[in-house]
């Protein structure tokens, strides 16, 4: 049994499955014991089923899912070079501030708030110099845009077939599809809180093979020691051959809960999942568009403390262009695969609920 507590339906952390949570609580062990380096090698080969992936590198790192930024700028892309970021929301101007910290040239293509680009004026943009890298935000929750990766990545593949794709995954790997190898991706970035249904703490990137021959061919020195892939690649083949191995102390109780959950997502068909997400989401948008509110489009300021109060925990706005004009919902992991427990229903309850006793009117 969980402990009572506020329903937790903001967009990450989500709520934790019970033998999630009861991983969490094995006792102290050492990082190298005989007992724990099989759950770290074992975590790395289901995060490969999960991405689809056979030759992809998993990464698993202690950090949040913005390590992952570091990670790229710093490994894969060197001073002066070109990165074309595909910005959504908030989470795309994060990653250019990231990748200029590196000395990255950051070409940056706005789409209009809750919008997204089309795939002509990102051909137009990819034809227009050489670029590194290009970087796309799969799922933003700042403005709940969700990108269409692969028809991107098969225009990158036309147009510019030497620029690395990076997506940035943290609120869509577990529950929308990602494939690594057949959409021929190059880095996928992650973190545990959100649809992988884990506590925050672990970083989580997929390289392909050709971004880590890009990396063991970088001509300049990497500017972080701690994001190094110089440090992490031999840990991670040393854990996934069974061996211990140290850089940097794993968070060994995250990885307990990490392999947990990653056998319940792939315990069932993958396909299965992204749909129960899918319809998840139209389930949502249903009931708020019903109430005859508009996506991004209400203030969240007095809404917020409502919904709490009948236990119930959604977010306020992230785009500082609109931060007070709206709220967020999370919809993914056991709320979205296990309905028995009515998380969903039980927030838009309370939301419609709140919303009257606020005086809202359709």
């Amino acid at each position: 049994m969980t402990t009572p507590h506020k329903l937790c339906m903001v967009p990450g952390p989500v709520e934790f499955h019970e033998d999630v949570l009861t991983s969490m609580s094995t006792p102290a062990n050492s990082h190298v014991s005989p007992s724990f380096i099989p759950i770290f090698g074992e975590s790395i080969e289901l995060l490969r089923k999960l991405f689809f992936t056979n030759k992809g590198q998993p990464f698993i790192v202690s950090g949040s899912g913005t390590l992952g930024w570091d990670m790229v700028a710093s490994n894969l892309v060197e001073p002066g070079e070109d990165v074309l970021v595909l910005n959504t929301g908030y989470f795309g101007d994060s990653f250019y501030e990231c990748l200029k910290v590196y000395g990255a040239n950051v070409t940056q293509a706005k789409a209009e708030i809750g919008d997204q680009l089309s795939l002509k004026t990102i051909a137009d943009i990819l034809i227009s110099k050489k670029f590194k890298a290009i970087t796309i935000t799969h799922v933003d929750t700042s403005t709940g845009v969700l990108v269409d990766v692969k028809a991107i990545a098969e225009l990158v593949k036309q147009k510019s077939p030497d620029t690395l794709i990076i997506v940035d995954g943290v609120c869509s790997a577990g529950a929308e599809e990602i494939r690594v190898d057949e959409w021929g991706l190059d880095v996928v970035l992650t973190a545990s809180q959100k649809a992988l249904g884990v506590p925050p703490g672990l970083s989580i990137v997929i390289a392909s093979e050709r971004a880590i021959e890009v990396f063991k061919q970088r001509k300049s020195p990497i500017t972080s020691y701690y994001a190094s892939w110089a440090h992490w690649l031999p840990i991670m083949n040393a854990y996934e051959s069974r061996k211990g191995a140290y850089f940097a102390t794993p968070p060994v109780q995250l990885i307990y809960a990490l392999n947990t959950s990653l056998k319940q997502i792939t315990s069932i068909s993958l396909e299965t999942r992204f749909q129960q997400h899918k319809e998840a989401s139209n389930h949502v948008k249903d009931a708020i568009e019903a109430m005859g509110l508009k996506f991004v489009g209400i203030q969240a300021l007095d809404l917020l403390p409502k919904v709490a109060g009948r236990d119930i925990l959604i977010a306020g706005g992230l785009h500082k262009s609109i931060a007070s004009k709206y709220f967020r919902i999370g919809h993914m992991g056991i709320s979205v695969t296990e309905p028995n427990r009515r998380h969903i229903d039980k927030t838009i309850e309370s939301l419609e609920i709140s919303l009257k006793e606020l005086g809202y009117k359709k």
